[in-house]
């Protein structure tokens, strides 16, 4: 009896492993941009030889969200008679050779990866519609920093050089605070600011050196991406004390200082390849036209008749399958189950520890799918009038805690998709924090959205008479004329957010 409840505490532990160990994959593949995901998915099939790509090209899977709230979708996922049969064989094999292990396997499933709608924006890359420096600073107004932190952190945004690194000195940036803005700010102080500047994307901004800019990347790695701690710390190893001979690709003496092998070698190359040198490369002023690429994760499409469409980008996300030769393999073991080999039984145990990494994987991949649609179809039914008109003014207030009821998903998972995402619509290029702000409530009840007070506070400040700004009091009364009753303190607020400095410095 003892014995019988110890065996089902361990399953139930072993259950319990397998459901975290799943869901952390999901987080992971969810907050993937779909580069990332490609990347991903290709450094899963150089590890798992189970999982490789279908031969079998299906239809595209575009998801169609229409004004009415239907999602009208192109995946075919009926297969064929013959198809059918032979994955129940599968199964059946697996089932049978899976005994000994203590479960049986569901059907293995197969991904069918997809494009977007239009052909040809198979491979079509778009610019972004603000420039590197816009991106930061958006970012910053998310930080829970200080007014004069942002301030500090501002100039420091302003000091980078083109390719995202800050190459002059702390002591420098001190004597011109001082100097010129009259903000006696000491060196910790101003790294203490420049830490938090780089924990901002993408990663590596911000650094001092090469060296650092590799370091931040590697860091990010370790944090967020499903590297191993094994593979971070030669990373890390390689780029901290032997920078010099990765520099001048002295691969011989880093292996064998580390003591690896060649394969281990060519993964740390491969990882370090991976790294941006130049983060910020792309900083420029020019709109839609910056050298800086960004693949769009979703595409939004407004009829003239404002009928909206939006379809996932799949990008050349690969058809993913379990191996039919390890299946194979399994299905030759349980025709001669009886009396295996220790050496047998080994090999079943591998080949079934990585079918599971390649089904679990598999079925990551779908969910993600899954989880971008629904997120994505709820911030368009909130923000309907915005992809209509394009108009800044037409989005309505909206927190992650909003999509998150629409859509039956927790708060961290929005927060994960919306992580690094962007969105293409008719009018220019968004990452999908855009559409998320808080809202003010007037004293007649009625909700506005802050991002529709800044369009407009921003309007005024562009319009008015540069010999003659207006003041915050000014600014206050003339929102208050447009219909947004708000305070002087709030309008100084925005006004820094926006990057707006007060009246007698905007003369």
């Amino acid at each position: 009896m003892a014995q019988s409840q110890i065996q089902e505490q361990k399953l139930e532990q072993k259950l319990q492993q397998s459901i975290s160990a799943q869901q952390l994959l999901q987080a992971q593949l969810v907050e993937l941009p779909i580069t990332q995901l490609m990347e991903r998915i290709e450094t899963e099939m150089h590890d798992n030889p189970a999982l490789e790509t279908s031969a079998d090209e299906d239809m595209p899977l575009d998801d169609h969200f229409s004004t009415d709230g239907s999602i009208d979708s192109d995946d075919s996922s009926d297969d064929d008679f013959d198809l059918q049969r032979e994955r129940e064989e599968r199964s059946d094999a697996l089932d049978a050779a899976l005994e000994n292990i203590g479960r049986d396997d569901e059907e293995l499933p197969v991904y069918h990866g997809g494009y977007s709608s239009a052909e040809e924006r198979e491979d079509m890359v778009y610019g972004d519609t603000l420039s590197f420096y816009d991106q930061i600073l958006q970012q910053v107004n998310e930080l829970q920093i200080t007014e004069r932190e942002r301030y500090i952190m501002e100039y420091l945004i302003g000091s980078l050089d083109d390719d995202g690194l800050l190459r002059k000195e702390l002591e420098s940036i001190s004597d011109e605070l001082a100097i010129y803005h009259n903000v006696d700010a000491t060196t910790d102080e101003i790294e203490q600011v420049l830490h938090k500047l780089q924990q901002l994307d993408p990663p590596g901004i911000g650094a001092r050196s090469l060296q650092e800019c590799l370091l931040l990347q590697i860091d990010r790695k370790g944090e967020e991406d499903n590297y191993s701690p094994t593979l971070i710390a030669q990373m890390r190893e390689v780029i901290s004390n032997h920078f010099e001979e990765f520099t001048k690709k002295h691969w011989d003496r880093i292996r064998s200082a580390l003591g690896i092998k060649d394969n281990q070698v060519e993964l740390l190359q491969r990882e370090l390849r991976r790294l941006n040198p130049k983060p910020g490369a792309s900083m420029g002023e020019s709109v839609g036209r910056s050298m800086q690429q960004i693949t769009p994760d979703f595409i939004v499409d407004t009829q003239d008749d404002g009928t909206l469409t939006f379809s996932l980008n799949n990008g050349e996300l690969p058809q993913l399958q379990v191996s039919q030769s390890f299946a194979d393999l399994l299905k030759d073991y349980q025709q001669n189950k009886e009396g295996l080999s220790r050496q047998m039984k080994e090999a079943l145990l591998y080949t079934k520890q990585k079918v599971d990494a390649a089904q679990s994987f598999i079925e990551a991949v779908r969910t993600r799918r899954h989880t971008l649609t629904v997120t994505m179809k709820a911030i368009i039914q909130i923000q309907h009038r915005f992809f209509e008109d394009g108009d800044e003014a037409s989005l309505r207030p909206m927190i992650l805690k909003d999509v998150a009821a629409k859509t039956g998903l927790d708060l961290s998972t929005i927060s994960r998709v919306s992580n690094s995402k962007y969105v293409l619509t008719r009018w220019g290029m968004f990452p999908l924090k855009f559409f998320f702000s808080d809202g003010f409530t007037t004293e007649s009840g009625e909700e506005l959205s802050t991002r529709e007070i800044k369009a407009a506070l921003r309007e005024i400040i562009e319009g008015e008479d540069k010999k003659h700004p207006f003041s915050d009091d000014a600014l206050s009364d003339l929102l208050k004329q447009k219909g947004y009753p708000v305070a002087r303190r709030t309008v100084a607020k925005y006004r820094d957010q926006m990057g707006f400095p007060v009246a007698r410095l905007r003369k």
